[in-house]
């Protein structure tokens, strides 16, 4: 729109998966994220998984556990979680949904017996800050990536981190 304020639109970045093999007893469907590779592994069949380049957590952000894909959301909102705005208290209470939004074109939301876990495997609009330990937690792939992610990936899917 001519006047606009909004800077162009962010672009969706290259994808960074292929296909490998990958041994594991893990069922078809689940998510193994291997944070010293930042890589997440969708698990497509017996000895076979989609590898995927992700951002991990800095230090001290890091974690590793068993969880699930407890929904899924397109174009989420965020909402800082009060302890990333008590270190950064310039963030806003909340960005809404679309595509100037850090969480990116698609989030999964994980939870641990129920719970939310505050993470999120999610996009960025800067698909140049994937493949690095650089999050607060939480697990990012290019804005093209995580939509090819969130269209393979269950509610109730199992991740595992490792």
């Amino acid at each position: 729109m001519a006047g606009s304020a909004l800077p162009p639109l962010p672009a969706m970045g290259p994808s960074l998966r292929k296909a490998v093999a990958f041994q594991t007893g893990e069922q078809p469907g689940t998510i193994i994220i291997r944070k010293n590779e930042k890589a997440l592994y969708l698990v497509t069949g017996q000895g076979q998984a989609l590898r995927y380049q992700i951002s991990v957590g800095r230090d001290g952000f890091g974690w590793t556990g068993t969880v699930k894909v407890a929904s899924k959301t397109e174009w989420p909102e965020w909402r800082p979680p009060k302890e990333m705005r008590a270190r950064r208290p310039e963030l806003p209470a909340m960005v809404p949904a679309g595509p100037y939004n850090p969480l990116g074109a698609r989030a999964l939301y994980l939870a641990r017996d129920g719970r939310d876990t505050l993470y999120r495997i999610h996009g960025t609009n800067d698909p140049k800050g994937v493949g690095f330990d650089g999050t607060s937690g939480c697990f990012r792939l290019t804005n093209t990536d995580v939509i090819d992610l969130f269209k393979r990936v269950a509610v109730g899917a199992k991740v595992v981190v490792e």
